[in-house]
């Protein structure tokens, strides 16, 4: 027979297992999101909005591409850990 704390902590395995699943897809879609998020914003856009947020139109490498370059490195470690496994 099935105590009520077996299902509870059946149930929550389950939960653990899909959160695991969940945050190993998310850490894989971290780093091509952020290079492109630095490849949109070192392209020039010439809308009105670009004149608010820009620090300086001549300064490609300043402000946000390079943090979202670091951003992209830094998140990489899930992409060179699948590549590791793939080979194995």
């Amino acid at each position: 027979m099935t105590s009520p704390a077996n299902v509870a902590t059946g149930a929550r395995g389950d939960g653990v297992v899909a959160a695991r699943h969940l945050a190993r897809w998310l850490a894989l879609a971290a780093t091509p999101t952020f290079a492109i998020m630095a490849v949109l914003t070192a392209v020039p856009g010439g809308g009105p909005a670009d004149m608010l947020c820009a620090a300086g139109h001549g300064a490609v490498l300043g402000g946000m591409v390079p943090m979202y370059l670091l951003m992209s490195a830094f998140h990489s470690a899930a992409w060179l850990r699948l590549i590791a496994e793939r080979r194995r």
